[in-house]
This record gives C-alpha cells, sequence and structure tokens, in this order.
C-alpha cells in the first residue's frame, strides 16, 4: 500500500466531501468527523487516489469496489454507531469502511473472503492506528461465532436473504444493516434482533451492491 501521505489539497476535499455528504442528508456529527479525518485516498490504487474524494464508486481488484462515500455513510448513519460498541463487518474490501468505525470508536471485526485483499492490510501501515480494528481471512456467510455476540452487523455485500448464522451472532436487541437482494437492485434493510431470536425489518432505500459469495479465496 502506498506509504501515508496526506496533503493540505486532500484534507480541504474531505471537507468539502463532507459538506457534500451534509447537503445529501448525512447528519451523523461523529461519522461526518470521521470522513474529515480518514484519507480515503489511501485506501484506493495509487492510479486512482486522485479521483478518491469525489462522490463515487472505485474498483479496487478482485473483482472488488470501495463504495461510493455516501452509499459508505448512509449505512454507517443507520448503525448508528456508538464508542466501545462490538461490530462485526463482512466483507473488509478496501478497509475504508472499517477504518471509519474505528475512528468513531467501535471495535471492529471485520472479514475478508479475499486472500489477495486481506494480505494488502497487513502492510497498510495506516490501519496500524487503530488497536481496536481487527481483519480476519474467511467466509463472511460463517461470520466470528468465538467471538459474538456482536452488538452490530454490518454486510457490506448483497446476499439474497439474511444469512441465518450471522444472525445467532447478533446479541439480543442489537441490529444488523444489510443490502438485501437479487443482483443489480437491492433495499437496506436495518434488523433488530428480537429475545425470541427473531429478526424485524425496517426498509430504506435502493441500492446496487457487488454480491455477497460464500467461501473464501
Amino acid at each position: 500500500m502506498t506509504p501515508h501521505t496526506d496533503t493540505i489539497q486532500q484534507q480541504q476535499q474531505r471537507h468539502l466531501l463532507v459538506q457534500l455528504l451534509q447537503k445529501q442528508g448525512i447528519t451523523d456529527q461523529r461519522l461526518l468527523r470521521a470522513i474529515a479525518v480518514v484519507p480515503r485516498h489511501l485506501f484506493m490504487p495509487d492510479a486512482l487516489q486522485h479521483k478518491a474524494y469525489e462522490n463515487k464508486a472505485f474498483p479496487i481488484g478482485e473483482e472488488q469496489t470501495i463504495s461510493q462515500p455516501y452509499t459508505v455513510a448512509y449505512m454507517t448513519t443507520l448503525l448508528e454507531v456508538m464508542p466501545g460498541e462490538k461490530i462485526l463487518e463482512i466483507g473488509t474490501g478496501s478497509a475504508y469502511q472499517a477504518a471509519l468505525l474505528a475512528e468513531m470508536g467501535a471495535d471492529v471485526y471485520t472479514i475478508e473472503r479475499q486472500k489477495k485483499l486481506f494480505d494488502r492490510y497487513k502492510q497498510f501501515d495506516y490501519l496500524q492506528r487503530y488497536r481496536r480494528l481487527h481483519c480476519f481471512y474467511g467466509d463472511g456467510y460463517k461470520g466470528l461465532p468465538a467471538i459474538a455476540p456482536f452488538d452490530k452487523i454490518l454486510i457490506t455485500a448483497a446476499p439474497p436473504g439474511i444469512p441465518e448464522e450471522l444472525g445467532t451472532q447478533l446479541k439480543t436487541g442489537g441490529w444488523m444493516v444489510a443490502p438485501v437482494g437479487p443482483a443489480g437492485m437491492q433495499r437496506m434493510l436495518r434488523l433488530t434482533k428480537l429475545a425470541n431470536g427473531e429478526l424485524t425489518e425496517e426498509v430504506f432505500d435502493k441500492f446496487a451492491f457487488v454480491p455477497m459469495l460464500k467461501g473464501k479465496q
């Protein structure tokens, strides 16, 4: 990964991005502060870093993308992250979302199924500042049962339905946010786990995500 360089111009671009997100309805001040701090350009391929503060998704290799900042902010807003919460993220991808969660003070456990992407994190010096950020190589459908239960779960790829095993790893009263549905277009859901183990759902806007795949690569 690129060494940690962050210019005045890039910092200014982040503040402009924050202003744009505010205009689009993002109001969580702790999240906006995190977006203003975390250098998104470091999470992107060198050739695309000059585009980092555009409100767009970009490829990062292995048929994966770094999500549009608005999408990241929207999902994080639904999660209502609080300091000290134990959060499971399915699909590390670029690790940008995980870094934002850690910047907001959460204990983050993130799983990536693509070995080449996972290996990048070991050499990504910026992530070393987050002692509460823990990266795992594994099958997101299986979660991390040895570390469960989690206060909240965030799925950053689209399953056709909520994986049952992940529901069991959510604590009672906990929330799960996920884009659910077939390829091409999904609905963003927020699910709450009831005392009887059932999940109730709230339905939000439509988004397009890459599919959530089983197994490891």
